[in-house]
């Protein structure tokens, strides 16, 4: 997984082990977020001890200008890239200049991230009330009103239209990229992609919306235009995915599995394309359709 480091001077971006060739790699190496714990698998009459691969999940903590606001449960890699987009996506700052850095520190049952922000955002951070305990991935647990759960992004800037056919280039693409998942089948991702279905940026985690936040992070360390591509996850499209997608301006959502009803209604106020069920052989398109050129003509039915 890239190494992604964000000082107060600035970001140092290191080489994305991904981009090396497989043989400059460790066959018996596992990518950070992984670890082997031994088990007993048995496969029809067969029995045997193994050291098998499996994703970490530790608390981490967000700490914005020596106040806790949150603790996610989480994959501890690219954390510099999570705190900079949890930031951004649940709104605590306007835009990454205002992340003034980020300081990871251990911690005896975690890790802290320990977050400068304007002074002036910090106070309405603490006005919103929302220190919370999440589950893995959780989006809106520990929110105490309605008005602090339910956000209403502003509406995203014209995203650039693309192919179906670079929408299942990526998907095709995507799974040969999610080192964590390959060898321990636990892990979610989010990836961004090209408007040629050219996927640029892979993060994993545990949770959903985790790794979307970490792919977010990493995506404004490289100041990457999010009207040029869209985003796929793999997970279902809930409310907070898009909202989060929303808030940042992202205009093409993909998702794998299926989009919820609120999800759907968000997407179409914000102006995001919402696209669920993505598969090698089709997907369906729940908001603005227009921006998916359809590789040919399709018979259409109406559902009886």
């Amino acid at each position: 997984m890239p190494a992604i480091v964000r000082t107060r001077a600035g970001f140092v971006c290191r080489e994305n082990d991904l981009t090396k060739p497989p043989q400059s790699r460790d066959a018996s190496a596992l990518p950070a977020g992984a670890v082997r714990r031994n088990v007993e698998r048995h496969r029809g009459d067969v029995s045997a001890q193994i050291a098998d691969a499996v994703a970490e999940e530790i608390p981490v903590a967000f700490v914005y200008n020596e106040r806790p606001h949150a603790v996610m449960l989480a994959t501890p890699a690219d954390f510099e890239d999570f705190a900079l987009g949890f930031s951004l996506s649940e709104a605590i700052i306007a835009n990454a200049g205002e992340f003034a850095g980020v300081d990871v520190v251990p911690a005896l049952s975690g890790i802290e991230l320990r977050i400068a922000i304007p002074e002036q955002r910090a106070r309405v951070l603490d006005e919103r009330v929302r220190q919370l305990t999440g589950r893995t991935g959780c989006g809106l647990c520990g929110a105490q009103t309605l008005d602090a759960a339910i956000r209403h992004p502003a509406a995203v800037a014209e995203p650039a239209p693309i192919d179906a056919g670079a929408l299942h280039r990526a998907l095709a693409d995507l799974q040969q990229q999610q080192s964590i998942n390959a060898v321990t089948g636990a892990t979610h991702a989010a990836a961004w992609a090209s408007v040629d279905g050219t996927i640029g940026l892979v993060r994993e985690d545990v949770g959903r919306h985790n790794a979307l936040d970490k792919l977010i992070g990493a995506m404004q360390v490289r100041a990457i235009d999010v009207r040029n591509g869209f985003l796929i996850v793999t997970s279902r499209a809930s409310y907070e995915m898009v909202m989060k997608s929303a808030t940042v301006g992202i205009g093409i959502v993909v998702a794998i599995s299926a989009p919820t009803a609120l999800a759907i209604a968000l997407a179409n106020e914000a102006n995001v394309t919402l696209i669920g069920f993505a598969r090698p052989d089709g997907h369906s398109i729940y908001t603005h359709a227009a921006r998916i050129r359809e590789r040919a003509p399709r018979k259409r039915s109406q559902a009886g």
